[in-house]
């Protein structure tokens, strides 16, 4: 596996990271043992940034990357994240809207700590900007974490390029982690991206198979259990699918010219957008785990960019992402 710097910071990570939503939040229930033996088998294929948040489950997740990864202690990055809120009544339930208040970026932390089984949260993410805390309060609160020692990197989720620069102003952010990849590209135009090269940010894209659909294995008659988040997402109706059928197309010609899959030209047009680009595709299986990371060994070259790119313009994507 090959490894990558995110941004200015000097935080290396493997060029291909692993998301770990799935495994306990968000889709079909798994067994936590066979997780727990999936995530030690990434790690033996040189996967050595995993991502996490405390609103998965909520707590579960980090809960089962914790126990998973104590025995890899300082040999991995592990990212969670903090800003939603819980129901107080309800205890651990979904949760009921955003938080990123000083005293509660103080409590995940502390819970997270104990939950992830470290010293110091590696990287600590705000999931989502709160309108009703300035991005230079969130900015602070985690600063003082870093100074306590007990995170070692600020990221952000979703930011605006505006408040990446109010952030960034205060505590300087080592990455944001945002949706990104061939059928979803809004961070090209809205100042995003070249923000982030200004300021020397590294960009973590969550989503970076389109939640499975650019794998090209998922068809108009593919069904969803009802607690699979995509059978709520309107890019997976079956007319949807049907209609998104020509990005798969494209994906499969590049691919059969290089002798990859569509997820693995997918994924290596990520790599190839910015050395400091690290995606973050979410698995739970093994063969998909390693086709996933075969795409570190696809070379696109500036011609087959210029003609995915020429290709992608002339496709309309349908459906919102959410």
């Amino acid at each position: 596996m090959q490894l990558r710097k995110l941004g200015a910071s000097g935080l290396e990570v493997s060029a291909l990271g692993l998301g770990c939503m799935r495994m306990s939040f968000g889709d079909t229930p798994t067994d936590k043992q066979e997780m727990i033996d999936f995530l030690h088998a990434a790690v033996d294929r040189g996967v050595t940034f995993f991502d996490t948040a405390e609103v998965y489950g909520p707590f579960t997740n980090e809960e089962l990357v914790g126990e998973a990864l104590e025995p890899f202690k300082g040999k991995v990055v592990i990212a969670t994240k903090f800003g939603f809120k819980h129901d107080p009544v309800k205890g651990p339930s979904p949760a009921v809207g955003l938080d990123s208040r000083p005293e509660q970026i103080r409590r995940v932390a502390e819970a997270s700590l104990k939950r992830l089984r470290v010293e110091a949260i590696d990287l600590f993410y705000q999931h989502r900007p709160d309108p009703n805390v300035p991005m230079e309060e969130v900015a602070g609160a985690v600063q003082e974490l870093i100074q306590q020692g007990k995170v070692k990197h600020f990221g952000l989720s979703e930011a605006s390029a505006e408040q990446i620069r109010r952030a960034h102003a205060v505590q300087p952010v080592t990455a944001l982690q945002s949706e990104y990849s061939i059928w979803w590209r809004a961070i090209e135009e809205n100042g995003v991206l070249t923000t982030l090269e200004e300021l020397g940010i590294g960009l973590v894209p969550y989503s970076p198979l389109g939640r499975g659909y650019l794998t090209g294995k998922v068809d108009e008659s593919t069904t969803f259990a009802e607690n699979d988040i995509r059978s709520r997402n309107p890019r997976f109706t079956q007319a949807a699918i049907k209609a998104n059928r020509a990005v798969i197309d494209l994906l499969a010609r590049i691919g059969g010219e290089k002798g990859a899959t569509p997820a693995q030209v997918a994924l290596a047009w990520l790599l190839a957008q910015k050395p400091w680009i690290a995606p973050i595709p979410g698995s739970r299986r093994l063969e998909r785990l390693d086709e996933n990371n075969g795409a570190v060994n696809v070379h696109l070259t500036p011609a087959d960019l210029r003609e995915i790119a020429d290709a992608m313009a002339q496709i309309k994507v349908i459906g919102d992402r959410y």
